[in-house]
């Protein structure tokens, strides 16, 4: 009979994978987003909020580990956790990757419709200084963003040498 722990870590490691799947589906929707901004924004923002639910769950899961009294069980438990954080850093360049494909095309979509002539607002749009800080308020937050990311993966990589070296 499995013991509660064991069932705590099966429902934690079927989290996972839920949040992992929800992640891709979001990342495919950003992959086919045709635009405006703000639909890319929303995308993004449950692509964080995922993410951040997944983080946690990665790390309860780790936490599970530790706990665990049979040496076997915490490494089969860890060396699952650390399979997850690799799948989640590749879930993140994925995310960066649809982005940027995203945002070109919305770019590029709006330069034909700027040079063709398009209608007389998107030009005032594009005018406007609302929309210029706008603008320069997402790039912003897009960079914070990356730089979060990139800190966070960092941060991983260092928690993962350290456990490798106490484990050594």
């Amino acid at each position: 009979m499995a013991s509660s722990q064991d069932v705590h870590v099966r429902i934690c490691g079927q989290e996972i994978i839920k949040y992992d799947l929800e992640i891709k589906a979001l990342i495919q929707d950003i992959r086919e987003c045709p635009g405006p901004q703000s639909v890319l924004m929303d995308f993004n923002s449950k692509v964080k909020e995922k993410l951040n639910q997944l983080r946690l769950r990665i790390q309860n899961m780790e936490q599970m580990a530790k706990e665990q009294d049979r040496e076997t069980d915490k490494q089969a438990i860890l060396s699952e956790t650390e399979s997850h954080r690799r799948q989640n850093l590749s879930n993140q360049t994925a995310w960066r990757k649809a982005n940027l494909a995203c945002k070109l095309s919305i770019d590029n979509l709006e330069k034909d419709q700027l040079l063709n002539g398009g209608d007389s607002t998107v030009r005032q749009r594009k005018a406007t200084k609302e929309s210029l800080v706008q603008t320069s308020g997402d790039i912003t937050e897009s960079l914070m963003s990356i730089s979060r990311m990139m800190a966070q993966s960092v941060s991983q990589i260092e928690e993962t040498i350290g456990t490798l070296v106490r484990n050594c």
